[in-house]
């Protein structure tokens, strides 16, 4: 078996947009063991000369309740065995003593004023895989150049010291504590910043039920709606208990929408619960869906949420800000391939809007500078249902998210509107925002790298298309290689990021459409949005416009067929 020898022995992980993430099984290319411990030795090389202090501040260890039986291969052996080598080198190790959802984890680092933690962790990926996700001393997952530097000291010290694999230390150790109680009394006493309307909370006649994907999520979420004044939400038995294979889905992404939902949906409906509350297995997004008055369920995507979100946000900060509280100090943040409906809110309203590059990173980064300098953020999304109100955490987090969805249906309730009539006011308000964001897979790299490279030498070499079918384009920004034509120097003002794909498309008739690679799993994605301003309200006009710009894309440039793109399977 030559082949599969290679592949498995012959490459390396590398540090993607959530550091490592791949299959459990042996080779060098997926997560095991030996890579973890290979991985931590790296991490502790690298931290150990980042931080003088490494040895007081301590390392933050937390994971969810992925495994694998055939290999024995879990997250929480996983988490031991990067205790252990920390351990073996005298640093104290904060190893949560169960699984917790991944927004513990930034959490404690920076409660707990750690120098850096990992999550062991793969989010809502297939049930093969698992994952190593590192956070620095802010809180924020890492970026550039500590990526890197990891990477490089990890390839400087693959040979197991002695001590790394004695993942007894984490029973006899006395540097290893645990900060489950504490850190979970913490999180719960913040949450309590996002609460505003306790008193309507504790007497709706609303019933939530609440889905944890057999991940981490039931708990936790149960807790926060305690804080919050709720009765209990109403927990899908057979998905509140963690489940490795999640046995009752074809996928454990709430994303994939009603087809996933199935079991909270019928729960709901058995029930007659109006709002069904989704977390993915690692408890860091958030799927929401709403019982419509024709008996059909509305499935909101992340950018209607998101639009919710920050309505909310901005309204619960003016009903409660002190008097010498200033607008022009608020600031709002959402990935660049997210809806702009933020922009169009702090237009018309006066606070700050900021866009950054895909992944909750560059937003975790971008919310502590502007904290540093004395703003005030009130939140932060990205269009895959990754949600941050608040800055308790500066990750995403499905926890908090659920609870304030819970209290905005719940005071909504109060004046007779759904979440889906709030949402329409909102885009009457500040313009329709209409967007579909969807994906092919591709499994062959060297495909997916000629479909961009065709499209930045597409008619001639070095010239980017006109046209996209029938539809002129404005303006194209290519984050790959940072170039940027609306720019007077044509550069990005967003960092470029060689080792992903990633161009938009601005067209003439205000569509704004991105092709990307996904960072985790192999995919293109694409993103298109039309935006309105708050006088077009033929709704269908828009749908139909983005509709044909969509096809048009897809033919024009994936070229599935000629490409062998897989289609999503709806």
């Amino acid at each position: 078996m030559n082949k599969e020898l290679r592949d498995r022995l012959c490459c390396r992980m590398t540090f993607g947009t959530a550091g490592l993430r791949s299959a459990m099984g042996a080779g060098f290319c997926y997560i095991n063991d030996l890579t973890v411990i290979q991985s931590t030795q790296g991490m502790y090389k690298y931290l150990e000369r980042c931080f003088s202090d490494f040895k007081q501040r301590g390392f933050v260890v937390g994971y969810d309740t992925r495994g694998q039986v055939t290999s024995s291969c879990s997250s929480q052996r996983l988490a031991k065995l990067t205790a252990a080598v920390l351990l073996a080198k005298d640093v104290p190790v904060y190893l949560f003593s169960r699984y917790v959802p991944t927004p513990f984890v930034p959490y404690a680092v920076q409660e707990l004023k750690a120098v850096a933690g990992v999550m062991i962790t793969a989010s809502h990926n297939r049930k093969e895989d698992n994952g190593y996700k590192v956070y620095w001393e802010t809180g924020a997952q890492i970026t550039s150049p500590h990526d890197k530097e990891i990477l490089k000291c990890i390839e400087e010290c693959v040979e197991p010291w002695n001590g790394s694999w004695n993942d007894n230390l984490v029973d006899t150790s006395p540097l290893k504590k645990d900060p489950l109680q504490d850190i979970c009394k913490r999180y719960m006493e913040d949450l309590k910043k996002i609460c505003f309307h306790r008193e309507i909370n504790s007497k709706t006649t609303l019933k939530f039920v609440h889905t944890s994907f057999h991940g981490v999520g039931h708990d936790y979420v149960q807790l926060a709606f305690q804080v919050f004044g709720f009765k209990p939400p109403i927990p899908v038995p057979e998905q509140k208990d963690p489940d490795p294979d999640f046995s009752t889905v074809k996928c454990p992404n709430p994303e994939e929408g009603e087809s996933v939902l199935e079991l909270s949906l019928r729960l709901a409906e058995k029930e007659n619960a109006r709002v069904v509350l989704a977390t993915d297995p690692d408890a860091d997004r958030l799927a929401v869906a709403e019982l419509q008055e024709n008996g059909h369920w509305k499935v909101f995507t992340g950018n209607e949420l998101a639009a919710l979100f920050g309505w909310w946000m901005f309204d619960c900060w003016k009903k409660n800000k002190s008097r010498n509280a200033d607008v022009k100090n608020v600031y709002m943040l959402a990935t660049t391939v997210s809806s702009k409906i933020l922009k169009a809110i702090a237009f018309k309203e006066g606070f700050h809007f900021e866009e950054t590059l895909p992944g909750f990173k560059w937003i975790g980064s971008r919310i502590k500078d502007l904290l540093e300098n004395g703003k005030e953020v009130l939140f932060a999304f990205e269009e895959s249902i990754g949600f941050l109100c608040g800055t308790s955490v500066l990750d995403k987090d499905g926890v908090s998210a659920a609870v304030v969805v819970a209290e905005m249906a719940s005071y909504l309730e109060t004046m007779n509107i759904t979440l889906r009539q709030q949402l329409i006011k909102v885009y009457e308000k500040y313009g329709y925002h209409i967007s579909k964001t969807s994906y092919f897979l591709c499994y062959d790299p060297p495909t997916i790298k000629s479909i961009f490279e065709r499209l930045r030498n597409f008619d001639s070499p070095k010239e980017y298309p006109k046209f996209c079918g029938a539809f002129a384009i404005l303006h194209i920004r290519d984050i790959t290689t940072g170039y940027d034509s609306s720019q007077p120097n044509k550069k990005s003002v967003l960092p470029v990021s060689k080792n992903s794909q990633m161009i938009t498309f601005t067209f003439q008739n205000g569509c704004v459409a991105t092709l990307r690679t996904s960072g985790t799993e192999p995919k293109i994605k694409y993103y298109a949005e039309m935006c309105a301003s708050p006088d077009q309200s033929n709704t269908a006009l828009l749908e139909e416009e983005l509709k044909k710009l969509i096809e048009a894309l897809i033919e024009n440039f994936l070229e599935p067929s000629k490409n062998g793109l897989i289609w999503r399977s709806v």
